[in-house]
C-alpha cells in the first residue's frame, strides 16, 4: 500500500487552505456576517450550524475569531504539523461554510475535502508536510497508512462524482446543449469578464465557433475527469492540465479564486498517483541564497606548534621538547 504522507497531499491541504484565508482575510466583518433574505442574520446559530467557531464568539467578537481563524489557515497553509492542524483546518473549514452570507461550491467543496484530509493528516509524523517521510517511520505505522491511504481514495472518488454531477447536470439545459451558455455569463454584470479582459473576450464571445468552444470545452474537460480514475496515469496527466487551465480561468474570468483553489486542491489529489511525490528544483541564485555557509577554514597545518614567523616568510621551527627521564 502506498504511503499517503507526501508533498502532494500537502499541496492540496495548502492550496485549500489558502481559498478560505482570501476570503476571510480580505473580506470585512460586516460583509461576511450579514442578513440573508429568508435566513435571518448570520452566523446562523441553529441546529448543526451551532458546532460552527464563530456562534462561540461573544456580541461585537466576530472580528478577533475571524483573525484567529486566519492564524490558523496560516499555519496549516504553511505546512507545520500536519497531524495537530488537521482537526482546526476542518472546523474553521465547517464554520466558515455554514457561518458566512457569502458562502459558494468552493466553500462547500473545502468542508468535505478538509474532512477527508484529515483522516490523512491525523497520522502523519512529519513536522512539515512538505518534507518526506523517513524510510523506517513507515512500517511502523501500518494502522494510520491504512487510515491515511483511506482518506486520499475517498477524496479521489468525490473528485470524480463531483466532476460527473458538474457535467451532467449542465446537459438538460439548452443554453448548454446548444453552446450559448458562455455568452450569458461572459456578460453577466456580476460574473462576466472584468474589464481589461473584455476587449480579448467579447471578440470571442460574438463568434459562433467561439462561444461554442467556450461553453463545450468545460463539458469535454469534466467528463473526462470523471473518468480519470479508470484512465492510465499518462491521460491523467492531459486532464490534470486542463482541469488547472480551466479553474483557473473561472478565477480570472469571475473572481472565484476560493473555488477555483478549492478545486485545484482535489485536482492534484485526483491525478497525481497515490503515494506519489513532485519535485520542484530552484534556480541556482536561490537555492545559494539558502544553502549554508562553509565553515570558515582552520589554521594551516603547524600553525599551532609553536613555530615563530622568520623576516623572510619562513617559520622558525622550535626544537623539539623530550619528556624528563625517569628519576
Amino acid at each position: 500500500m502506498p504511503v499517503p504522507w507526501t508533498n502532494v497531499y500537502g499541496l492540496a491541504r495548502t492550496l485549500l487552505a489558502l481559498g478560505t484565508l482570501g476570503t476571510l482575510a480580505f473580506s470585512s466583518t460586516a460583509t461576511l456576517f450579514r442578513p440573508v433574505a429568508t435566513q435571518g442574520d448570520h452566523p446562523l446559530c441553529t441546529g448543526p450550524m451551532r458546532a460552527s467557531v464563530f456562534c462561540l464568539a461573544p456580541e461585537d467578537g466576530l472580528t478577533p475569531i475571524r483573525l484567529l481563524c486566519v492564524l490558523v489557515l496560516l499555519v496549516v497553509a504553511s505546512g507545520w504539523r500536519p497531524r495537530w492542524t488537521a482537526l482546526p483546518h476542518a472546523w474553521v473549514s465547517f464554520s466558515v461554510f455554514s457561518g458566512i452570507a457569502i458562502a459558494d461550491g468552493g466553500d462547500q467543496v473545502t468542508v468535505v475535502l478538509s474532512s477527508l484530509l484529515a483522516l490523512t493528516a491525523l497520522g502523519d509524523p512529519r513536522r512539515w508536510h512538505w518534507r518526506p517521510l523517513p524510510e523506517d517511520a513507515a512500517p511502523n505505522r501500518g494502522r494510520a497508512v491504512l487510515v491515511g491511504a483511506t482518506g486520499l481514495v475517498l477524496v479521489r472518488i468525490q473528485m470524480s462524482f463531483l466532476y460527473f454531477q458538474s457535467c451532467v447536470a449542465k446537459l438538460p439545459h439548452a443554453e448548454w446543449a446548444d453552446g450559448t451558455a458562455m455568452w450569458y455569463w461572459g456578460n453577466s454584470l456580476a460574473f462576466g469578464a472584468p474589464g481589461p479582459l473584455q476587449p480579448l473576450v467579447h471578440p470571442v464571445l460574438a463568434s459562433p465557433w467561439g462561444v461554442a468552444l467556450l461553453t463545450w470545452a468545460p463539458l469535454a474537460i469534466e467528463i473526462g475527469l470523471a473518468a480519470s480514475l479508470l484512465l492510465a496515469q499518462r491521460h491523467r496527466w492531459y486532464l490534470l492540465a486542463a482541469g488547472f487551465l480551466l479553474h483557473l480561468s473561472i478565477a480570472v474570468m469571475m473572481g472565484l479564486w476560493s473555488f477555483a483553489l478549492a478545486m485545484i486542491g482535489g485536482l492534484v489529489v485526483l491525478c497525481f498517483p497515490l503515494g506519489s511525490h513532485f519535485h520542484v528544483t530552484l534556480p541556482e541564485p536561490v537555492r545559494r541564497a539558502f544553502r549554508r555557509p562553509a565553515p570558515a577554514p582552520g589554521p594551516p597545518a603547524g600553525a599551532d606548534d609553536g613555530a615563530q614567523p622568520r623576516p623572510d616568510g619562513e617559520r622558525e621551527p622550535v626544537p623539539a621538547r623530550h619528556a624528563p627521564s625517569a628519576p
